[in-house]
């Protein structure tokens, strides 16, 4: 053979193997399984070519030294590999991967505070991405060009729980069009009071997963690292509201494929395309995803399930612990922390505990709270609304009158929520269902109460009097009952009279003279008794008093 057939037959060879690493673009690492068949598709190729170069059949492919050493090279690799997979396992390194997370028990109560409802993420994935859909489709000038991604990042945005999501290519036709420009915005959804916004940017996304060359995403991070081997990526916005793509780096703790974490992290610019590698302790605290919820999980079914070795871990089960089907986000310190329940591996339907995992720096906390698996509590809070087939979603975990509770959004069949749902975790027949999170809150705090798991708080607030003319009076109905706001001259603070409780109220005006006994609140002060004109206003007994003094009569 000519040297022109060589040169064409090594040309043909950098060519498939560099189309290859475009398209598959596998790290130059040790640790990469895609390495490793990277390098045998290389020989493979390599062996092919040499083959029919010599035009080898069958008996001369047997004979030859070539090809006999091209067999022994790749199988030595696969048996490398194999070896390299085994000795990095859980059946030899069982207590490695027991310690790879480190695990400390918590108290609930201290650790998880009551949220306030407009930092409750009310809407799962699902749902966001049906009002991310119909965002992009009320925008006329954009719908015929872009359409939403389907990552929908959970993070912290200026302390409220949101997910974002950029704008993709409809398709080829309009990314060939557009991508000079680039992609012009991306939908931000707050999760507790369900906004949803398209943010327009001054200057287009160049590099996201829908570009099909160099500003690929993934491209664009391989080139720039070669060696790195890359977990999930997630799209997070800044403090500024700047997209970036967050790329975290695999560490393998444990022989060759074993034993993975995240060591570093990169951050990219998703309008720029510049690039900054960060060690996983020195992450900026507005990164909400280092860690995805996946290896999360892993870490700890490792810690739950080899404490005693890995065959216990098969057989006889000791101790053995592990993570429940699913898991959801919660916002706690500006930080999002994955949770999940706890339970037997033996499949029972009740947990054990539950754990809570930062994302951002791997801090993991157990809290032992026995109850009901979150399928146990979707399925009490379905059987309230059985009627109107309303499904489930997976429960978010909320610390309500500091007791654990399955919080539960219930959506109709088009996806969208319609009523919420509170489960007690320790007594899953406690079940509250509300139009809204108020309500439902309201109701479950009337279960424990009826059930005996809470008291009414004793009133310790000191009662106050007053006299004076009335310079102001206004109405307002709050939750379907009438209240009367009443200023009094002399004062700046503002009187609350419900209708309920006087029913005389409504005869007074300003100018009239008023005496009231009242305790002191954080918006109105709540009047207690009333004269009016100097005459005393009896208080309106209650349904409950009005039996109470029934049964006294007779």
């Amino acid at each position: 053979m000519n040297i022109k057939n060589k040169v064409l037959i090594v040309l043909a060879l950098l060519i498939a193997a560099g189309g290859y690493y475009y398209a598959a673009l596998p790290a130059f690492n040790v640790h990469s399984t895609d390495t490793w068949f990277y390098i045998v598709f290389f020989l493979i190729a390599l062996a092919l070519i040499y083959a029919a170069r010599k035009k080898l059949g069958m008996k001369e492919l047997k004979q030859s030294k070539a090809m006999r050493f091209f067999g022994i090279l790749i199988l030595g690799l696969g048996v490398v590999y194999l070896l390299g997979t085994l000795l990095s396992s859980p059946i030899i390194n069982a207590k490695k991967y027991q310690k790879l997370l480190t695990v400390k028990e918590g108290e609930f109560t201290e650790d998880v505070e009551e949220l306030s409802f407009d930092k409750i993420p009310l809407l799962d994935k699902d749902t966001a991405e049906i009002l991310g859909d119909r965002k992009m489709g009320s925008m006329v000038d954009m719908v015929s060009q872009f359409e939403v991604d389907s990552i929908y990042s959970q993070i912290n945005y200026q302390d409220n729980p949101v997910r974002v999501s950029p704008l993709r290519y409809a398709n080829l036709i309009k990314w060939f069009t557009n991508r000079s420009n680039g992609i012009p915005a991306y939908i931000r959804i707050n999760m507790a009071t369900q906004t949803t916004e398209l943010v327009k940017l001054e200057e287009g996304i160049k590099y996201t997963t829908s570009e099909h060359f160099n500003r690929n995403i993934y491209r664009h991070l391989r080139f720039a690292h070669p060696t790195y081997i890359y977990g999930e990526l997630s799209f997070e916005i800044d403090e500024k509201g700047i997209p970036y793509w967050i790329a975290p780096v695999k560490k393998f703790n444990i022989g060759l494929f074993g034993g993975e974490t995240v060591g570093k992290v990169v951050l990219c610019n998703a309008i720029t395309g510049d690039m900054k590698t960060y060690n996983i302790k020195d992450v900026p605290e507005w990164v909400d995803r280092a860690y995805s919820a996946d290896l999360l999980v892993q870490l700890f079914d490792y810690y739950g399930t080899l404490k005693h070795g890995f065959f216990n871990s098969i057989l006889s089960q000791k101790d053995c612990l592990m993570t429940t089907d699913g898991y959801n986000y919660l916002a706690l310190d500006d930080d999002v922390w994955m949770y999940t329940g706890v339970t037997s591996v033996n499949g029972d339907q009740s947990n054990v505990g539950f754990v809570l995992s930062n994302q951002r720096t791997m801090e993991t906390k157990y809290y032992k709270v026995e109850g009901a698996t979150e399928a146990s509590a979707m399925s009490s809070a379905e059987g309230q609304v059985q009627n109107l087939q309303y499904k489930a979603t997976f429960p978010l975990l909320l610390n309500i009158a500091d007791e654990p509770t399955y919080f539960i959004a219930l959506k109709d069949d088009a996806g969208l929520v319609k009523k919420y749902a509170m489960v007690n975790v320790q007594k899953y027949q406690i079940v509250a269902i509300g139009d809204s999170v108020s309500q439902c809150e309201d109701n479950y705090l009337e279960l424990l109460f009826s059930n005996g798991m809470k008291e009414v708080e004793q009133d310790t607030r000191e009662v106050k009097k007053i006299s004076g003319m009335i310079t102001k009076i206004a109405q307002a109905v709050i939750d379907g009952t009438s209240h009367y706001y009443i200023m009094v001259e002399g004062s700046d603070d503002i009187f609350d009279i419900s209708v309920v409780d006087f029913i005389d109220v409504v005869r007074c005006e300003a100018g009239q003279d008023i005496a009231m006994e009242y305790k002191e609140d954080e918006r109105a002060n709540l009047v207690m008794s009333l004269e009016i004109k100097g005459e005393k206003v009896e208080k309106n007994l209650s349904p409950e008093d009005q039996t109470e003094e029934t049964e006294v009569e007779e």
